[in-house]
C-alpha cells in the first residue's frame, strides 16, 4: 500500500498545547471510564504537559487460586551461568538477517530488534553488525595500533598502552549509511527491525583520538587520516583531521565490557554522528596525510546518487531521523483504548530538540515527551499517550534537532535526490494501523 498526502503543515498544528489536543475531540481519554474498569491513576504529571493521565491496568488484581509451579522448586544456584544470559522467554529478541540481501554472510548485515529495546542503550549482543570480510579472531596481546605519516613521532600502541591513558566515556549511536535504504523506491520490508535496525547506541570507553594525535605531534600540513582495519577486507576510510581532533574515540570497551568481536575487538574507531562505515572496527593503522586517500586507494564507495547522474561525495553526517517502535509491524495493537506511542530519535548534528507525532498521516502533529537522557549524537527516547478508537490510523514521528533541522518526508527527499539513491534516507516513517490492529509499512508523501 502506498498513499500520498499533500496537506501542508502549519506552525499552529505543531505549537498547540499537546495535552489539550490529546484530551479533546475524538481521541479524548475518558478517565471516568478507565476508573470504572479498574484503572489506577498516575499521580505524577505527564512530562509533555500539565495534569495527570489515567494509566490502565491489564486486569483487576486477584489472588491466584493456586501457587505457580515456579515457586514450588529451587531454581538454579549462583554461578550456574558465569556470564548471564537472557531469559528463555526472550529467545526471540535477536539480531536478524535478510538472506537475499547479500551474496555471502561474510560481507553482510544483521539488524537490531528496535521493537524490543527499552531506553537508549543497545545491549552488546544486539548491536547491529556490518562486516566486509567476516569477523577476525584477534589476540589482544599481539594487536598493535600504528600511528604514522605526517607526524613528528611515529608511534605504536598496544592495547595495554592505550588502557593506561586517560579514558573517555560517552554515549553515541552508530548508524549504517544504508539504514532505511531499501525504502527509497517505496515501502519494502514490513518491520521496524528491517527498515531501521541498522542503528544502535552504546556507551563507548576508550582514548580520545586527539590525545594520540597530540602525542605523535601533528603539524599544520596534516589534513586527513587514513583509518584502516585488521579484517580480511582491510577496510579503510579517509577521516578529516578536523573531525579526528574534535570528538572521535579509539574505543576498547562498550557498555561496561570489552568490545565484542563483531563490534571490533579489541579496538575500534567511534566517529560520533557520522555514517557507520567510517567507524572502522579492528583498528590497526592511522596514517596522517595532507589529502584524502579516496583518489588513489579507494573509489569513493559511499556516495549519494543524484537525479542528474552526478553523486554527492563526503556526505558523512547522519541527518536527524526518528521512528516509532511501538506500535509497529512487529508490535500490533491488540486492544482498543489507551496506548503509549513510543520511539527513538537521533541526529548526527547534535541533540534532539523536539519530536512531534501524528496519527493521521501528517495532517496534525502533537508534541511528544522526551524521556530520559537527551545527549548529543545519541539515541533519544520519546513517547506520547494515545487512545486508539479502533479506526485506521497513519502514525508518524518527525524530529527537530538543535540546529533547527526538521526531518523531511520521503517526497521532499525524492524531489532533491530522486528515487535511485541508496544512502542517507532519513525520511519520516509511516505505519498504517488497520482496524484489527495489524500494523504495516506504507509511505505517505
Amino acid at each position: 500500500m502506498e498513499t500520498k498526502s499533500t496537506h501542508a503543515l502549519t506552525n499552529s498544528d505543531s505549537e498547540n498545547p499537546p495535552l489539550a489536543r490529546l484530551m479533546s475531540g475524538p481521541t479524548k481519554i475518558d478517565r471516568r471510564r478507565f476508573l470504572k474498569n479498574g484503572v489506577s491513576v498516575a499521580g505524577a504529571a505527564v512530562a509533555m504537559g500539565a495534569g495527570a493521565i489515567s494509566v490502565p491496568s491489564a486486569k483487576a488484581a486477584t489472588i491466584p487460586a493456586e501457587i505457580p509451579d515456579w515457586t514450588r522448586y529451587l531454581g538454579d544456584g549462583v554461578g550456574t551461568n558465569p556470564y548471564g544470559i537472557p531469559s528463555d522467554f526472550e529467545k526471540d529478541v535477536v539480531r536478524r538477517t535478510v538472506d537475499w540481501l547479500t551474496p555471502t554472510a561474510e560481507s553482510s548485515v544483521s539488524f537490531t530488534p528496535l521493537q524490543d529495546m527499552y531506553g537508549i542503550i543497545t545491549p552488546n549482543g544486539l548491536h547491529f553488525e556490518r562486516h566486509h570480510g567476516g569477523v577476525p579472531e584477534i589476540d589482544p596481546r599481539e594487536h598493535v595500533l600504528l600511528l604514522h605519516g605526517l607526524v613528528d613521532r611515529p608511534l605504536k600502541f598496544s592495547i595495554a598502552d592505550l588502557m593506561r591513558l586517560p579514558a573517555v566515556n560517552r554515549i553515541h549511536f552508530v548508524e549504517c549509511a544504508a539504514n532505511t535504504g531499501m525504502e527509497w523506491r517505496g515501502a519494502q520490508l514490513n518491520g521496524v527491525q528491517y527498515t531501521h535496525g541498522m542503528v544502535s547506541s552504546s556507551e563507548w570507553t576508550g582514548v580520545a583520538l586527539s590525545t594520540l594525535l597530540r602525542e605523535a605531534g601533528v603539524g599544520d600540513a596534516a589534513k586527513w587520516i587514513l583509518v584502516e582495519g585488521a579484517d580480511s577486507a582491510g577496510l579503510s576510510r579517509s577521516l578529516p583531521i578536523k573531525k579526528a581532533l574534535d570528538d572521535c574515540i579509539v574505543a576498547y570497551a562498550q557498555n561496561g565490557e570489552m568490545l565484542r568481536p563483531e563490534q571490533g575487538y579489541p579496538l575500534r574507531l567511534v566517529v560520533p554522528g557520522w555514517e557507520g562505515n567510517i567507524n572502522i572496527k579492528w583498528l590497526r593503522r592511522l596514517e596522517v596525510g595532507d589529502k584524502p586517500w579516496h583518489h588513489r586507494e579507494e573509489t569513493s564507495k559511499y556516495t549519494d546518487l543524484m537525479p542528474s547522474g552526478k553523486a554527492r561525495q563526503f556526505t558523512w553526517v547522519m541527518e536527524a531521523k526518528s521512528v516509532i517502535t511501538s506500535p509497529c509491524p512487529e508490535k500490533p495493537l491488540l486492544t482498543k483504548g489507551y496506548h503509549t506511542i513510543s520511539g527513538l530519535a537521533w541526529s548526527g548534528a547534535g541533540k534532539v530538540r523536539r519530536v512531534d507525532v501524528s496519527v493521521d498521516g501528517g495532517r496534525n502533529w502533537r508534541q511528544a515527551s522526551l524521556d530520559g537522557l537527551v545527549l548529543s549524537k545519541s539515541l533519544t527516547r520519546f513517547s506520547m499517550p494515545w487512545e486508539w478508537n479502533g479506526r485506521p490510523a497513519l502514525i508518524q514521528s518527525r524530529v527537530i534537532d538543535d540546529t533547527g533541522y526538521t526531518q523531511p518526508t520521503i517526497q521532499q527527499l525524492r524531489d532533491v535526490r530522486g528515487e535511485w539513491s541508496i544512502y542517507h534516507n532519513n525520511a519520516i516513517q509511516t505505519w498504517h494501523v488497520k482496524e484489527d490492529g495489524v500494523t504495516e509499512n506504507v509511505q505517505v508523501g
